[in-house]
């Protein structure tokens, strides 16, 4: 019996190790690899050389205005898009919930923007809020019907980029949240709400008292998620606004890191890195306080 426990055991051993030199080599190995660079001081990626271990990288980083305008433009995004997506997905979901017919087909509909590429999506979006010399755009042209001036939405103000932004980001992540919620809303027993009727409970306090404790996971699965996602945006942004965001005011921490690497300020994987790092720690304290509070207030 104990050789036969032992034989299981390596047997078990040997079907994972393919899986864990995956993961070894291209998650745990890289993470390692980002640690040293970010303490390398004056790292040249020509020589291969530096000139020794300290904090250099964090401090500048910290106090490049490029990477803070890139930290206040993902926090947007994240506060914004992330509770506005969950909301509206809710809803959504609660309303298709209660359809009868057609049900399946209104599901479709709202699935389709998903399996579009989202930068050909982000391109189309740029086009409507464009403004050329020849065209104030459409989205201009629907606003011009309610006497509202032109606003220059992609090479205007602040607020204007930020709001096609949000916009975009809501848009795309919107149908996947849709199709969770959905899901998690047929799985819920009818017999609640049957019980809950009977007793001449107000819809309303069926959404709250049932509905919501009994799909609390996979909302909470979401905002996790959704916080993560936000966090990581940077080909969307690309997309609409073009390869220079720092000229536009619109870099996110994901683009910074890139820049540092590849872009016109690129050749510095040590700041890079350390950007890395920072965004890193960030993500993680989120997704613990996420946790934390899910312990407390998620329906088991």
């Amino acid at each position: 019996m104990k050789k036969n426990g032992i034989k299981s055991e390596v047997k078990a051993w040997l079907y994972l190790l393919p899986a864990l030199l995956f993961l070894g080599v291209f998650m745990v190995y890289p993470l390692f690899d980002v640690m040293i660079y970010s303490v390398e001081e004056g790292y040249n990626s020509a020589s291969q050389t530096f000139f020794g271990y300290g904090k250099y990288n964090f401090s500048y980083v910290l106090r490049d205005t490029y990477f803070l305008q890139a930290v206040k433009n993902t926090f947007i995004l994240v506060i914004i898009t992330v509770p506005l997506s969950t909301g509206l997905a809710l809803l959504i979901s609660v309303g298709l919930n209660s359809i009868g017919r057609l049900k399946e087909l209104f599901q479709t509909v709202f699935f389709l923007p998903y399996v579009t590429n989202t930068l050909a999506v982000g391109l189309v979006f740029m086009i409507l809020f464009k403004k050329t010399p020849y065209t104030d755009g459409f989205i201009n042209l629907i606003l011009s019907w309610f006497g509202i001036s032109a606003v220059d939405f992609i090479d205007g103000p602040y607020w204007a980029k930020m709001f096609v932004l949000c916009f975009y980001t809501v848009w795309v992540v919107l149908p996947f949240k849709i199709l969770i919620l959905t899901s998690a809303l047929a799985s819920v027993n009818p017999d609640y709400y049957k019980a809950a009727k009977v007793d001449g409970t107000s819809p309303w306090r069926i959404f709250y008292k049932i509905t919501l404790p009994m799909i609390s996971s996979m909302i909470f699965y979401l905002i996790i998620t959704g916080f993560i996602g936000a966090f990581k945006a940077y080909s969307d942004v690309v997309s609409i606004f073009g390869t220079n965001l720092n000229a536009a005011g619109m870099n996110t921490i994901v683009g910074y890191v890139y820049d540092m690497l590849y872009g016109d300020s690129g050749g510095y994987p040590s700041y890079a890195s350390a950007a890395a790092l920072i965004l890193f720690a960030i993500i993680l304290t989120i997704t613990c306080i996420n946790l934390m509070i899910s312990k407390k207030n998620v329906y088991r």
